[in-house]
Parts: C-alpha cells; structure tokens; sequence
C-alpha cells in the first residue's frame, strides 16, 4: 500500500521557491493574504461582505495587476498547499484527529481558491485541465470526509484502519496535485515561448523573458520543462532582431540558465546558436552588458562539469573569434562582472585540450590577464582571481608561458595570490580563496621547472609563503589540496635553491615521501592543541 511520505519533494515540479525567500517578517505579511482561519474563510465565502463581488471573500484578493502573476500565483498557491500536506502528515502521525481535519479543510480551501483564481488568469483552460481540476478536487473531497470521520469516533481500532485510508488518500491529493500544476505549468510555459516566437511588442516580449527567467531560477525540474518547451528557439528568435537589442542581456541571462540543462545546449545546437552569440560578441555596436551576458552563457555550455558540452563542433569552428573577443572583453572592461564572465569563459576553454591552451597563450592572453589583475576594477573579488589562476595554471603546461609570465612579473602575481584572504566571511568566497592557494601553487609548481621562474619565485619570498601553507592549517583553511599543492611547489623551488630553506622544514617537508610530509602537516592542528 502506498503511505504518503509527509513531503512533496517528490510529485512537486519544483523544490524551493526563491521568490519564498525572504525575510521573516515580509514572509509573515505574505502569508497572511492566505493563511486564514478555516472557520473564517468558509463564513467569508457563504456570505460576502460586498454584494458587488463575491470574490472578495477568496483567499487571495485578484487584482488586475495579479493577472500579470499567473506563475507566482501558482507556485506560491502550489508551495503554500504543498505546506499544508506536509503538516497534515505530521499530525496524523501524532494521531492529532481533530487538527488533522482542521488542516484538510484549510487545504481543500486553498485548492478550490487556487483552481478558481488560475481559470480567472489563464487565457484557457484546456478540457484536459478541467479533467485534472475535477479529481482534484474530488480526492480532496475524499480526504475531508476520512478525516471527519476521524473525529466522530475514539475506538481505537476504527482509527487505526482510518488512517491507513487517509494516507492512502494524502498520496492520491499529492500525486494529483502535482499533475495540475505540472499541466499547468507546461501550459503557461507553452504561453510564455509563443509569446516570444509571434509577438512585436516590446513589453510583451519583456513580461516573457522575465517569467521565464523566475522558473529557471526555480530549481532544475522547473528548468528542464522550460527546456522542453523549446524557450531556447524562442531566445534566439528574440537575439536575432535588432528591434529587442535592449531585451538581448536579459534572453542571455535566461539562456545562460537554461543551458545547464542537455536538452537547451541541443537547442542550442539546433538553431545555430553558437553562430549566433559569436556574431553578437564581435559586434561592437553591442553594449558591454551585452557582451557579458553571452560570455557568461559561453561560460556555462563550456562548463567541465557538463559532460554533453564538451563536443559543441560549431563552437570549434568559432573559437579564434570567440576567444579573440572574449581577451578584449578583459581588456576593457569597465566592470568587475564583465571581466569575471569573460575569464570564467575562457577558464573553461582552457579545459578544452592543449590546442586550445596553446591559441589562448599566442593571442596574449597572459599579459592580458596580469595587466587586469593589477587593476582593481577589473579584478577585485577572489572569484575573478581564481578565474584568472585557472587559465595561468591551465596554460603553464606550455614551456613558452614561463617566459611571458616572467616578463610581466606574473610569479610575483603568483607569490602574492599564496596569501589570499576572503573580504567576508561567506562560505562562498572562502571556498573560491582555497581554489586560488590551490592554483597558484599549482602553477608554481609547473613553472618551477624553469630555473629562472623558481628564482624568481624564490626572490619574491614565494619559500616562506609555501611552508607557512604548510605548517599552519588556519592559513590554507584546512584544505588538504591547497596542503598537496604548496608541498609540491615547496619541493620544486627547494630543488633549486635548497639552501634557502631551514634544515627543520627541509627535513620534515621536502626530504620525507610526499606523504609522510602531507600526513605530518594534516596532523599539526591537533598535535598542537
């Protein structure tokens, strides 16, 4: 028998609403235009306080403007029901009868208040929708008789056989439930794409970028159904004409999300996207936002993470151009975002193979890039700089890198990177520090097979750094990579100026096995406590 689990993770086409997260007070005044006594909401309904309209009396106030919200209505109504379920589970197992009820009848409320105010909004409900709002709310009905039945008996025996049947009913309303809106949400969706492909009119174009742009932002399962309706041909249709040039960052920015998902990038493929955000990132009669949103949407289809991007042909067959442009969007920058989305971008292309390594180091990136590390408009956060350490450590596989870097002093870029240290206390940006200990070793460590970049290194205190990564935990955040990187570039420069290292480190972190060192210096925050 099928026993509702108490949560509706699993039917429901999402997981959490961002637009729920809010502050606790303004998430109190929103639940407040909903979360009414039952007793209250039926005395409202059976008799109206206006006799002009007796929608008044529904749980959510329609307004003219709320028609524009169709999709914010349905997943907060969706989140709020889903809400109720859970709660109703929890006191059922309790065996919290008479609450039980209380909340089933406020459920049944807010489902009836939903379907009434969606038919209200949506421009037609489908006979299949109709279909799907009818058993709704007859398993909703169902539930409401089980759990009054509940309060009208205390034989022990008869509840116990009553609640198998008011689960029993709770997964049928879950599974339902979840049906609609799903229907629901394809249908608005299916709206929003048509809105995009057939209509001339800026504002309507605007309102659909915008609600597309919430559900992608609304967890992958409401993203992939944007992906399904094909909202990826529709973008490019909006990209293609110069008449919505001041919509093209916001499309970018929905594509950009919704290319995290296999079935967009084929889309993508499809409609000869690639083509399509290369013409708009050489054209320098776009705005610098612009250029942006395209790398930031070249930085998520060329992400390593993502498996099915790897083999993007008509990316290849564009990347001199897209790169070429994406170093001049470093170059000139004028924001800190602009220049993070291009070196995120070319980041990821670094991952490619040495093919592409070795035609981002012979357009100069790595002037480029340590020129833009020296000004603190272009690079200012520990995200940018663990981008522009990607490329570097990326690109140091390659023996004519050593002497570019030498040239525009990047070791001493490199040395000063080992200190690290986060503006704020977020887990985020701590996080993207240890990323930067860890490639800046890294690329120390390659690098340092060339004598001149290892004296360098050495001159520019880069040893000291090193050894304190090594010896004191705090410093390197706990991280056992960033610890394996330092013992590794420590080794390479002391191999080539082992007299500047004292005879005590040299002979518990260069001498030893790597690993005899590496469990030495994870213990020494516990051996010195």
């Amino acid at each position: 028998m099928a026993v509702y689990n108490g949560s509706l993770l699993n039917v429901l086409p999402f997981h959490r609403m961002n637009l729920m997260q809010v502050d606790s007070v303004q998430r109190w005044m929103d639940d407040l235009m909903v979360m009414t006594e039952c007793e209250c909401m039926c005395i409202l309904q059976s008799k109206p306080i206006s006799v002009e309209d007796d929608s008044q009396g529904d749980l959510m106030l329609s307004t003219p403007e709320s028609s524009q919200n169709c999709l914010e209505m349905l997943l907060r109504r969706a989140w709020i029901i889903s809400t109720e379920l859970t709660k109703i589970v929890q006191k059922l197992e309790k065996n919290r009868w008479r609450r039980v009820h209380t909340m089933t009848i406020k459920t049944n409320c807010h489902v009836h208040s939903m379907i009434k105010e969606y038919n209200a909004h949506a421009k037609a409900a489908t006979d299949c929708m109709h279909q799907h709002q009818t058993l709704l709310l007859d398993k909703c009905s169902e539930l409401t008789e089980l759990t009054e039945r509940c309060t009208q008996t205390e034989d022990e025996d008869d509840l116990t056989s009553m609640k198998f049947g008011i689960n029993d009913a709770l997964t049928s309303v879950g599974q339902n439930f979840s049906r609609l809106i799903n229907l629901a949400l394809v249908q608005e969706v299916k709206g929003l794409v048509e809105q995009l492909e057939s209509s001339d009119n800026i504002h309507s174009v605007e309102s659909a970028i915008r609600s597309l742009f919430g559900l992608t932002q609304e967890g992958a399962r409401l993203c992939l159904l944007v992906a399904q309706e094909e909202a990826v041909v529709g973008l490019f249709k909006v990209l293609r004409q110069d008449q919505f040039k001041c919509l093209y960052p916001a499309a970018l920015r929905t594509l950009a999300s919704l290319c995290s998902m296999e079935e967009a990038v084929h889309q993508l493929e499809k409609v000869d996207g690639i083509l399509c955000l290369t013409e708009i990132l050489t054209d320098d009669s776009h705005s610098e936002a612009t250029k942006a949103e395209v790398a930031a949407v070249i930085a998520q289809i060329t992400s390593p993470h993502l498996t099915f991007t790897q083999h993007l042909s008509s990316f290849l067959e564009n990347m001199e151009e897209i790169v070429t442009a994406l170093l001049k969007l470093c170059e000139e920058a004028s924001t800190g975002e602009s220049c993070l989305l291009a070196s995120a971008a070319l980041a990821n292309i670094t991952f490619f193979d040495s093919l592409a390594c070795e035609m981002i180091l012979q357009m100069g990136a790595v002037k480029i890039l340590l020129n833009a590390c020296s000004d603190k408009q272009r690079v200012n956060t520990a995200y940018a700089r663990d981008q522009i350490v990607t490329i570097l450590a990326n690109l140091s596989i390659l023996d004519p890198s050593a002497e570019e870097i030498l040239q525009e002093n990047g070791v001493e870029l490199l040395v000063e990177m080992l200190a690290e240290k986060p503006l704020s206390g977020s887990l985020a940006e701590i996080s993207a520090c240890e990323r930067v200990l860890q490639k800046s070793a890294v690329t120390l460590a390659r690098l340092g097979r060339h004598p001149d970049i290892a004296h360098a290194a050495i001159k520019c205190n880069g040893i000291p750094s090193l050894i304190a990564l090594c010896r004191h935990p705090e410093e390197r955040y706990s991280s056992d990579a960033v610890l394996v990187a330092c013992l590794a570039a420590l080794r390479r420069l002391a191999a080539a100026h082992p007299g500047g290292i004292e005879d005590s480190d040299l002979q518990q972190l260069v001498k030893p096995r790597l690993v005899d060192s590496f469990l030495l210096c994870s213990n020494m925050e516990e051996s010195f406590v």
